[in-house]
């Protein structure tokens, strides 16, 4: 692990997005509650705030950190869901990666409770779109042209 144990506790925050790309059929069923295992969003959210959680669980060399806030939003589009998580400590180190596990685990959650309804769904666009604070300084990504 880098040692950190040199910087300044600071407030961290990171914002990452996915997309899943559902198709049409797939979003009918979505919009209509049509869908086999029930809440899909509110389980994914659920998912995304404990992968933010265990991040350093499942990244090796991630520091643990003491998450002050997660959030998991999703939107629908005709044929995907957006996915757009935030994740915020006041420490020594950055929450990327907390913020890219979150949008990947409800991502990979609400992949899991629609599969029964389509095979042909995938995965674009996980990134990170914001970072503040730390020695680094603020990053935000330019605009997706999707």
């Amino acid at each position: 692990m880098v040692d950190v144990s040199g910087k300044q506790d600071t407030l961290r925050q990171a914002e990452a997005e996915a997309e899943l790309w559902v198709g049409s059929e797939v979003m009918k069923a979505i919009r209509n509650g049509s869908t086999p295992k029930g809440n899909i969003f509110e389980t994914a959210r659920i998912a995304g705030v404990m992968g933010a959680k265990r991040t350093s669980d499942l990244i090796p060399l991630c520091h643990p950190l003491n998450l002050t806030h997660v959030s998991v939003d999703m939107e629908l589009l005709d044929d995907r869901i957006v996915i757009r998580t935030s994740a915020r400590t006041l420490g020594s180190t950055g929450v990327e990666m907390e913020a890219l596990t979150a949008a990947s685990v409800a991502g990979l959650t609400l992949y899991d409770m629609l599969k029964a309804l389509s095979k042909e769904m995938h995965f674009d666009g996980l990134r990170l779109l914001a970072k503040s604070g730390g020695r680094s300084g603020d990053y935000r990504a330019e605009a997706s042209h999707g």
